[in-house]
């Protein structure tokens, strides 16, 4: 069995111009999504279906854990690296990396903080940053953690986090110290706002591939989508 799927527009679009084709795909074995993308963060998902994050990128995950957010990338032949400061989540993904990617280096796959990575700089197109950033102790950490992953990405890379904030449930969360709440849901974090996610935008020198989205989840915690290009 054979389906039609139109074409994308640059931006990722769905369009009804003429230039735009039907491309015939062979559905008879239709692919077994959760097989070839996992865990993988939804709105990440999306930067893919934009084709913002091309074949052939190298790809940084800065805070991988067990590398949910990475077999489709292992599997589709991306040059992959990641770092995690605990010991078992990478020996994880490492272990990952070795069924789907064999020629990978481990050492492509580092067990040190984001903060203080070791790759040299401008050295990859696309750094992910999944809930991550808001794990920081405090504000100095946050931005070395954001001024880290700006380091060794290329001019013109794209720069991908989703972190917790308190977009939407200002009067929800209960401040601790500095930027630093109890949320919720229960737990401790350290939060974003927009005019925090401006500031840093300017100071970085990045453009904006899309507005700042939030999702709130049932008054119980916020999680927002910054996505980045570096001029």
């Amino acid at each position: 069995m054979e389906t039609l799927i139109k074409g994308l527009s640059p931006a990722g679009f769905l369009s009804d111009e003429p230039e735009f084709q039907y491309e015939r795909i062979d559905m008879t074995t239709p692919p077994n999504l959760s097989e070839w993308f996992g865990g993988i963060d939804i709105y990440l998902f999306d930067q893919l279906l934009k084709e913002r994050i091309v074949p052939g990128s190298r790809i940084l995950d800065a805070g991988c854990g067990s590398g949910r957010n990475l077999l489709y990338f292992l599997r589709s032949g991306y040059e992959v690296s990641a770092v995690d400061e605990s010991s078992a989540a990478i020996a994880q993904t490492r272990r990952l990396a070795a069924e789907l990617a064999p020629h990978l280096p481990a050492n492509s796959f580092r067990e040190e903080p984001v903060e203080r990575m070791s790759f040299s700089d401008g050295q990859f197109d696309v750094v992910l940053s999944s809930a991550v950033l808001h794990f920081a102790s405090d504000e100095q950490q946050w931005e070395s953690m954001v001024k880290e992953m700006w380091r060794v990405l290329k001019p013109c890379g794209i720069f991908f986090a989703r972190l917790a904030s308190s977009i939407g449930i200002e009067d929800k969360v209960e401040l601790i110290d500095g930027r630093r709440y109890h949320v919720p849901d229960g737990s401790e974090r350290f939060l974003v706002d927009e005019p925090m996610l401006l500031r840093v935008t300017e100071e970085l020198g990045g453009e904006f591939l899309e507005p700042i989205k939030t999702t709130i989840v049932q008054n119980l915690r916020a999680m927002t989508t910054w996505c980045l290009r570096k001029s």
